[in-house]
């Protein structure tokens, strides 16, 4: 491929795309120069994004026959998915399947799936629609807690602002560290932003358990996480076995009863640290996290991040 051809850029846009998912990507790449970028339709038409702004486009889809370097597919409103028509899908396989690199952000990892693109692969969208995409589609490893996924040639990114984090780790494949710090910098981001979506995620939006002695369990965990919730305790407040309530956590909510604990605990410990000066030590103590240590062991396998790095990006001033 010429080098004119590895920085030309493909962004595919429907009808209800998200603004920020398309908008996020092009800044960061118009910022960096030395890519051409191309917004392409089906048919070649303006179209309106999820905000009403209507979308002027360079071309049609099909208007693009030679081998481009990236093709970027932004998500459209969740509210569209399984709605494209089939010619969209076709399109995005099309140049998906010749693309140097074919990247989504957001939803846009839906139609990927769907034009085949993500099948045996490992991906990523958005957190609260992480279980749907692989509901809809078995066949894609789906990592909820990224950031964004590389695998092969194709690259999915979480939610919404997401797209600005995968674009700039383009810019700094394509060009280096330092012209993608460059950019970072101009557009006030993190060039790698610390931990994972999850931390931008509320918690409480657990599927609502259908037994009622789970619901139980959720609740008096939730009313007070720093109490003793061992397995064992647990189930005697549910009036069930151990083994039986180990069960209903994983049916119902796909965890463990020790992981919901942890979560829940590493949920109370955020809110402390961003709402108040108490010590990291004292916040582990009292969300039942036991010590400095065991909480940061916790928040970085919920979270991605320490408790200390947490405090210093997300508390009050």
């Amino acid at each position: 491929m010429a080098d004119e051809d590895r920085h030309d850029v493909v962004v595919v846009v429907g009808e209800g795309v998200v603004l920020l998912d398309l908008a996020g990507p092009v800044q960061v790449l118009s910022s960096a120069g030395g890519y051409r970028v191309r917004l392409a339709s089906l048919d070649g038409r303006a179209v309106r994004s999820d905000t009403g702004v209507v979308l002027s486009v360079d071309c049609a889809l099909s208007d693009v026959v030679e081998r481009v370097g990236t093709v970027v597919v932004p998500g459209p409103a969740p509210g569209l998915l399984g709605r494209f028509p089939s010619g969209l899908i076709a399109e995005i396989r099309r140049l998906g399947g010749a693309a140097r690199r074919i990247t989504s952000v957001c939803t846009g990892a839906f139609l990927l799936a769907e034009a085949g693109l993500l099948a045996g692969r490992q991906a990523t969208t958005h957190w609260s629609m992480c279980v749907d995409l692989a509901a809809r589609f078995p066949d894609v490893a789906v990592r909820p807690d990224a950031i964004f996924v590389r695998d092969g040639q194709v690259v999915t990114s979480a939610g919404v602002t997401a797209g600005i984090d995968l674009a700039l780790a383009l810019v700094e494949e394509d060009w280096g560290a330092d012209v993608a710090r460059s950019v970072a910098r101009h557009l006030v981001v993190f060039l790698r932003r610390p931990g994972g979506q999850s931390q931008f995620s509320v918690w409480g939006d657990v599927p609502a358990p259908r037994s009622p002695a789970l619901r139980t369990v959720l609740d008096t965990v939730a009313a007070e996480p720093g109490a003793d919730h061992s397995l064992a305790g647990m189930a005697a407040r549910a009036m069930v076995s151990e083994r039986h309530l180990t069960r209903l956590f994983r049916r119902e909510l796909g965890i463990t009863p020790g992981q919901y604990v942890t979560r829940v605990r590493v949920e109370a410990a955020r809110t402390l640290l961003e709402s108040c000066d108490v010590g990291v030590e004292a916040v582990a103590r009292r969300c039942g996290l036991g010590s400095d240590e065991t909480m940061r062991r916790a928040f970085l396998q919920v979270l991605g991040t320490t408790p200390t790095a947490y405090r210093q990006r997300f508390a009050d001033p």
